[in-house]
Formats: C-alpha cells, sequence, structure tokens
C-alpha cells in the first residue's frame, strides 16, 4: 500500500518535522492538533470551551482534506495540561460526535507544544 501525506491551509501548518496526517489504505493517521487558528497563525485560548472547539475544527478540517469525516474516527487520544480540563473538555468533544463514539484516552502531561491546554490526535478508518 502507498503512504498518502495529507496537508490542507484549512488547519495549522505542522510545527515540527510531521505531517498533519498521513493516510495509509483505509486508514487514516492524525498528528495532534492543539488551536492554533490557522488563518490568523494565532492561538485561540480564550477559555478551556474555545480552545477545545478549535482544536475540533481543525482536526475537522485535516479529515475532510483526506475526504474522510468524524464518523469515521476509531480512536482518539486527548492530552490535557490539567485534569481539571477533562469535563468542560468532555463537553465540547462529545457534541462533535453524534453516536459510535470512538475508543479514547485522555491523559495529563506536565507540558505541551506552545504551552496550550489540549491536543488530540485521531485515527480513522474508512
Amino acid at each position: 500500500m502507498e503512504k498518502r501525506i495529507i496537508h490542507t491551509a484549512n488547519a495549522p501548518q505542522a510545527i515540527g518535522p510531521y505531517s498533519q496526517a498521513v493516510q495509509i489504505g483505509n486508514m487514516l493517521y492524525l498528528s495532534g492538533q492543539i488551536a492554533i487558528n490557522p488563518q490568523l497563525g494565532e492561538l485561540e485560548m480564550a477559555d478551556i470551551l474555545a480552545e477545545t472547539h478549535r482544536v475540533m475544527k481543525n482536526i475537522s478540517a485535516v479529515l475532510e482534506a483526506a475526504e474522510f469525516n468524524l464518523t469515521h474516527v476509531v480512536k482518539t487520544t486527548i492530552f490535557l495540561s490539567n485534569m481539571s480540563y477533562f469535563q468542560e473538555v468532555n463537553t465540547v468533544y462529545a457534541s462533535y460526535f453524534k453516536e459510535s463514539y470512538p475508543a479514547r484516552e485522555t491523559v495529563a502531561v506536565s507540558g505541551l507544544p506552545k504551552n496550550v491546554n489540549v491536543e488530540i490526535s485521531m485515527i480513522a478508518y474508512k
């Protein structure tokens, strides 16, 4: 199978040596997204709700560029700067899925890129 690199201007550009997503066959592996507004190049961190919405919009843009959508997501990983954000992030995250939620883990970490509070990565299958 051939590896396909996914890139879109509708999501933040990689801030390191990685791709926004990589597709192999029916599998799509999305790199972690943080709350950078791709049009402005600035973080959207008014509060944890706005930050999480921006992350999910960025993820949706990468999925769309690969001709996938959130219904195809089978696994997610949520990284939080503090577990006290869990409920608010969970509420926003859940609003983007209809049914058949993907498998997931949520972990608190000591630091995230650009000192954000939430980063989310996903795996999708179609």
